[in-house]
């Protein structure tokens, strides 16, 4: 008896396992999508929106200390390439609108943010946390998956010489 129980817990440990470490997000692929309220209550949208541009797209949340890090170089990256064709759209996951609506003003943020606050399209992209970042090329395809915070030398490293290679 005690055999079977063990053999079903390493059974359902490894499914676990095996689900949260394959992402939905493949390099070459479209990002699956979701039409999401935008943070700041003025209507909704998704990634398909911003179609014909290189789309950064950021999950972060206002508890996640890596995510307060990062924002400043976002911010940066969004503010020194906005004027082409590139957009930095945060999605605030498994968050409250008005932690997340303090978050973007503490950090000045003026990129556009959707709000997933039950973490459901974060989950159903089978992502294991915040942050995580998805470089999207104009024609919606994942060019670029990065788990973890991005630095501004990761900006500079990874993700320009491909918004560069487009423009």
């Amino acid at each position: 008896m005690f055999i079977a129980v063990l053999a079903i817990v390493g059974l359902l440990a490894f499914g676990l396992m095996q689900s949260s470490a394959d992402p939905a997000i493949e390099v070459g692929e479209p990002l699956p999508e979701a039409e999401l309220p935008l943070l700041d209550g003025s209507g909704t949208a998704s990634v398909s929106d911003y179609e014909g541009k290189w789309l950064l797209v950021n999950f972060w949340a206002s508890w996640c200390d890596p995510c307060r890090d990062e924002a400043p170089a976002l911010e940066r990256a969004w503010r020194e390439h906005r004027d082409g064709a590139f957009v930095v759209l945060g999605v605030d996951t498994q968050d409250t609108t008005d932690d997340g609506l303090a978050f973007a003003r503490e950090f000045g943020l003026t990129y556009p943010s959707l709000h997933d606050g039950s973490g459901d399209y974060h989950d159903d992209l089978r992502m294991t946390g915040v942050p995580e970042s998805v470089l999207l090329d104009p024609s919606g395809d994942v060019a670029l998956y990065r788990p973890g915070p991005l630095t501004a030398e990761d900006l500079r490293t990874q993700v320009e010489p491909l918004i560069g290679a487009g423009s």
